[in-house]
């Protein structure tokens, strides 16, 4: 940006002070070029002690004689405002504090929105929250066709709601029905569908977007074109009724009512339709408070400083070794979900080894249908899909691995296969290169029994599907190097994933603390209780999906296959129920094979909800009928999560009670408005847990008994995070 600005700008008018972080520069036609440059920082965030800066720069801009305009620019190359410093929104003590933050930044947007003449957004790279509200604000949008600009309003995935303006000025601009999506989904927009919905006034390239935004200034204020119909129908009385009607109930049936937020957003942008956009203004900004103090934004916030501070992290006191090709080792369906992620966003070539054609087939025609759907929906050109496309070989032999740095072992889970494996590796590739075993249940250590150089053998667990789930288990045996773990977490970032370091023990940590959570409820099925009383059950918990329909879609072969494996190293808590293996003794195998506790190959209007098979109860030999509430059956199946969980952490398989939230969170789905199984102990109090344990563990059996580790927090009074404004324990393993 700073070098088309250079081309326009004759003279600087003013030099801001060195901690502002905003500047101001004038044209020869009169238009102030305010750049926003947050220093120190990668990215532009909105700060508190920003509203007086602008304020300032403003002032100083409207002294300036015949002044034509302003436009806002990034001074960052790859993003304009990635939104509100959350540090900043954290610190509020109370509803009141939070409110009176929402107002400042209210006040600053009614500025530049009042300003005498046009001002102009010129948008480059991301484009969030208050950096949106921002945006909005002004009198007129461009932004760059580059793939980095992204427009959104995310706060709903904090638990919050636009608290600058957005909730007014969003519906005003592009009309209610597709600014209740954007605010209530948190997704992100780009370039072109913005200028569609008329987000934007004009996209262009990047290196036309200063000159498009200053001709834009010299054409002055322009009234907006009306909506398009369907808006202006839902603006009506009738139309408005029907929307927020609408809208209320889709948004309850996802939400379950466990996301207080989503109905802020809807009671907000409804009041400053019905009311006008003072009270619109005021209700916004009491909503914004109420919703800093719930519990569940605390959550949300918490997962979001988590994973941004594992972001910084590389896993070992080790520089990461440069990664420029990766191999695949086996073209199923985890090989080809591996090979598309590495291609497609880490930008890598791969080459994927098989033991036939149809393997390598399978593996380029997971990538090929993926992209195929971004071609389809405009997100990609067809130009790019091939280049894409091009990062991803195949052979049947080890031609082109003795240039591979990392290899991705995704073969069946049979010890003998996967030594095999490392000892063709260690012949057929590069000293130098890393043997990364996508196990979910073998031993590291077992895995490189055998090889010659041990350090470069490690585990790196996916989870299906590869391209949606963003986890992965980084897994080091005790005597893989520093640097072989760092660059695989290195290489594990590249592809978009949330890499956690665990321990090389039966399970890792999500298939273990996933484990008990199924036997239980198997143990409800087999107790008589109905498959969809228990999914549901624990889907109003806040689960994506029940644990019984998550065994159909993992494969019911594929989840009961580590249940020896963790009874063998742990005992008989691990033990599924009696009676539960009729199941695949039946060949049933979940949604793969057609045939599981649910019924598939459906059609016709019932075809999107699922329906229970009911031959199922009666190859269990029960009677379905519903007898524990299901708070009760929710109840039991996350208490022993909970418990497995708090086990791994003192047995070190994860380093952090952090780690283990975000694993749990990523991996399975526990619901991210309760923060992670450890943040959500917190929120019970260890005491509260135990207890609850001990009076299921007399009514169900000494599986329930709560671990030592919990016992001794809870008479000691520890929490696993630090309560806000105390100095309260916190534990450390």
């Amino acid at each position: 940006m700073r070098d088309n600005m250079d081309n326009s700008v004759l003279a600087e008018q003013s030099s801001a002070e060195p901690v502002s972080a905003f500047s101001l520069m004038f044209t020869a036609e009169h238009v102030g070029i305010i750049t926003i440059d947050v220093p120190g920082e990668k990215v532009n965030t909105l700060k508190a002690e920003f509203a007086q800066q602008i304020c300032a720069i403003l002032q100083k801009a409207q002294q300036y004689p015949n002044l034509k305009g302003l436009v806002l620019v990034s001074g960052k190359s790859d993003s304009f405002i990635a939104g509100a410093d959350i540090t900043m929104i954290s610190g509020c003590k109370t509803a009141a504090e939070a409110s009176e933050l929402a107002q400042k930044g209210q006040t600053v947007m009614s500025q530049i929105a009042s300003f005498s003449v046009p001002v102009v957004a010129a948008i480059h790279g991301a484009c969030l929250g208050g950096g949106l509200e921002l945006a909005l604000a002004c009198h007129s949008r461009v932004c760059s066709l580059d793939d980095k600009t992204q427009l959104g309003l995310p706060e709903v995935q904090l638990g919050l709601l636009p608290g600058s303006g957005g909730t007014q000025r969003l519906p005003r601009l592009i009309g209610a029905p597709k600014a209740l999506d954007m605010m209530l989904t948190g997704r992100s927009i780009r370039a072109k569908q913005a200028l569609r919905m008329g987000l934007v006034d004009d996209a262009v390239p990047y290196s036309i977007l200063l000159k498009t935004a200053l001709e834009r200034v010299a054409k002055g204020r322009k009234s907006r074109p009306p909506l398009p119909w369907q808006a202006r129908l839902a603006g009506g009385p009738l139309g408005k009724s029907l929307l927020f009607s609408f809208v209320r109930k889709q948004t309850r049936a996802k939400t379950h009512g466990n996301y207080p937020a989503t109905e802020k957003i809807i009671d907000v942008v409804k009041t400053g339709l019905d009311q006008g956009s003072g009270n619109g203004y005021q209700a916004e900004a009491k909503a914004f408070g109420e919703l800093v103090m719930t519990p569940q934004s605390a959550a949300l916030r918490g997962l979001f400083f988590a994973s941004t501070a594992l972001k910084k992290e590389k896993g070992a006191h080790a520089e990461p070794l440069p990664v420029h090709r990766v191999g695949i080792l086996g073209g199923g369906l985890m090989g080809g979900g591996i090979a598309n992620v590495t291609a497609t966003r880490a930008g890598l070539p791969v080459r994927i080894k098989d033991i036939n054609q149809e393997g390598i087939r399978h593996a380029l025609k997971y990538s090929w249908d993926l992209l195929e759907k971004k071609v389809r929906s405009r997100r990609l050109t067809r130009n790019e899909q091939q280049r894409q496309m091009m990062l991803i070989s195949g052979t049947t032999d080890y031609s082109g691995f003795s240039q591979i740095d990392i290899v991705v072992e995704a073969v069946f889970e049979d010890l003998a296969l996967k030594q095999s494996m490392v000892a063709e590796i260690e012949k057929n590739a590069a000293p130098r290169t890393i043997f990364a075993s996508n196990t979910s249940s073998l031993p590291i250590h077992l895995i490189a029994e055998k090889a010659t150089r041990p350090d470069q053998v490690i585990g790196l667990h996916y989870f299906s599907p590869v391209d949606k789930m963003p986890l992965v288990e980084v897994i080091p045996h005790a005597g893989t190097s520093a640097q072989t773990i760092s660059t695989t977490v290195s290489l594990a970032k590249k592809q978009g994933k949330t890499a956690i370091v665990v321990g090389d023990s039966a399970g890792f940590y999500v298939n273990r603390i996933l484990a008990p959570y199924i036997n239980e409820a198997a143990r409800c099925l087999l107790a008589g209780e109905p498959v969809d009383h228990i999914d549901n059950a624990l889907v109003n918990f806040g689960f994506p999906v029940g644990p019984v329909q998550l065994l159909d879609e993992v494969g019911i072969d594929v989840g009961t296959k580590i249940g020896p494996i963790l009874v063998e190293a742990f005992g008989d808590r691990f033990a599924a129920p009696s009676g539960f293996d009729a199941v695949l003794q039946d060949d049933r195998k979940g949604r793969k094979n057609g045939k599981g506790f649910y019924l598939y190959g459906q059609k016709g209007r019932g075809a999107k909800k699922k329906q229970v098979d009911p031959s199922v109860y009666r190859l269990l030999n029960v009677t379905p009928k519903a007898q524990q509430s299901g708070e009760e059956i929710a109840q039991s199946c996350v208490m022993l999560m909970l418990n497995e969980a708090v086990r791994c952490l003192d047995e070190n398989v994860i380093r952090s009670a952090r780690d283990g939230d975000l694993g749990a969170v990523f991996g399975i789905g526990f619901p991210p408005f309760r923060g992670g199984p450890f943040r959500y102990i917190d929120t019970l109090g260890a005491a509260t847990v135990v207890k609850t344990l001990e009076q299921l563990a007399q009514r169900y059996g000494e599986h329930f008994t709560p671990c030592d580790a919990l016992v001794r927090r809870a008479e000691q009074g520890e929490r696993f995070y630090p309560a806000e404004g105390t100095s309260e324990k916190v534990s450390k393993v």
